[in-house]
């Protein structure tokens, strides 16, 4: 599919990939942080939802991949902001939402904003109030008091170069906080999760079995998963997984 623009009213412009299909049913991809639309699992599922005329969307938060911004003037505020005018702008009707680790926040917090239209959550390795749960306790007092009194620390990456991680990320992080209380959400929830994850826990996901509000929930632990997913038969299974989803909603 053809890469297009949305210019938001924030003066944000957006770059995302969308198809209509017949099924009436859009799934919708999120990336994770520092991820974009590019990578293997959202392609392969655009492939999917064409060969079962399913409707589909993905796009680039400000500053990730082909949309416009820098990448450490980021928030989730301004993440979940992209998120919800492109699937405003972008879509009709009936939606499951697809988020990969940030991406599954994005999920669940796009899911309460928009409780009339999302009807399924499938999320994989994801990772909800990171920032403050994941993200925090494992920098160094030098790393902190780095992000405290300059405003940003270069944290290094096992997939690439450092980058920059703000004093703004991580404080905007603290007002999105859902795990602390139940999710209101009532729909199917499938939720993929890696047991070697190393960057999110798997019992860090598995805190969103007694979270969620939703009856109809599974979490499928892969006993020698990553935090990627994105072998062969992890791409199979969350195929699968989307299928099962287009059932149930």
């Amino acid at each position: 599919m053809t890469t297009l623009h949305l210019n938001c009213e924030n003066g944000r412009r957006l770059a995302y990939r969308k198809r209509d299909g017949a099924s009436g049913l859009t799934f919708v991809w999120l990336s994770g942080f520092m991820s974009d639309m590019s990578g293997t699992k959202v392609t392969e599922l655009e492939g999917w939802a064409e060969a079962e005329d399913h409707g589909f969307l993905a796009f680039d938060y400000s500053g990730h991949g082909e949309s416009d911004g820098a990448f450490e003037d980021g928030t989730i505020s301004a993440w979940l902001e992209d998120s919800l005018n492109v699937i405003q702008g972008c879509t009709d009707g009936p939606l499951v939402l697809v988020g990969s680790s940030m991406g599954g926040w994005m999920a669940l917090l796009a899911a309460l904003a928009l409780k009339d239209r999302v009807k399924g959550l499938v999320l994989i390795a994801p990772a909800p109030d990171f920032t403050e749960k994941l993200m925090w306790p494992e920098f160094s007092d030098e790393a902190r008091a780095e992000i405290m009194n300059n405003g940003v620390h270069m944290r290094p990456s096992d997939y690439g170069d450092p980058y920059p991680i703000t004093r703004n990320l991580i404080e905007d992080g603290q007002q999105w906080s859902i795990l602390d209380r139940t999710i209101q959400f009532h729909g199917p929830v499938r939720i993929l999760q890696g047991r070697e994850d190393p960057d999110v826990p798997w019992s860090h996901a598995f805190r969103l079995v007694e979270t969620m509000a939703s009856k109809d929930l599974v979490f499928q632990l892969v006993k020698d998963g990553d935090h990627r997913l994105s072998r062969p038969q992890d791409i199979d299974r969350l195929k699968a997984t989307c299928a099962e989803i287009a059932t149930a909603v």
